[in-house]
């Protein structure tokens, strides 16, 4: 991989998950014990760089009001904005990037991580193939220690990728930002 790996207490993160408020409500309303740092947001939908990456410049896509799934949840004009908007948002990661191959996953489950997200990971080009796929994004084989704050020159770049891909307008014609 191109950076180092720390272990993660996944015990602690999964009690976290589990017994903890929704980490994406807590981070909307400002919870300083969930905050990320945010890369773009309108009023529906927001992208941040996930607190435990396991591939540089990881990011998390999702809905700002709570929701769970993504087939019943979301009314059909939704459901299209959704995708949409992870899409701009994953290829201003890979404008930075430029990674081989972008893998794009909606985890979660009513069990823990509740929330809908969808995870935008860049696969860079040297990984080895062994590493790559769910190894890659598999946290039980390490998560890398990105700077904790918004001021990270590749948090910067990100942002001002998105703000390029989004050109201040939404992902979707009809709707106004």
């Amino acid at each position: 991989m191109t950076a180092a790996r720390r272990p993660v207490d996944l015990a602690a993160y999964e009690a976290r998950a589990r017994q903890g408020p929704c980490f994406v409500c807590a981070f909307v309303a400002g919870d300083p014990e969930y905050g990320h740092v945010t890369l773009h947001e309108d009023e529906e939908h927001v992208a941040f760089l996930d607190r435990y990456p396991t591939l540089p410049g990881k990011i998390l896509v999702a809905p700002k009001p709570h929701v769970e799934h993504v087939v019943r949840d979301l009314d059909e004009a939704a459901y299209t904005r959704l995708p949409a908007y992870v899409r701009l948002v994953a290829l201003a990661m890979e404008d930075v990037l430029a990674p081989e191959r972008t893998y794009l996953l909606s985890l979660g489950s009513a069990q823990g991580n509740a929330h809908l997200h969808w995870h935008i990971a860049g696969l860079p080009a040297e990984v080895p193939y062994e590493r790559q796929q769910f190894h890659a994004l598999m946290s039980e084989n390490g998560v890398l220690t990105p700077p904790p704050d918004a001021s990270d020159p590749l948090a910067a770049r990100l942002r001002e990728a998105c703000v390029a891909r989004f050109g201040g307008r939404p992902p979707w014609p009809d709707r106004p930002l």
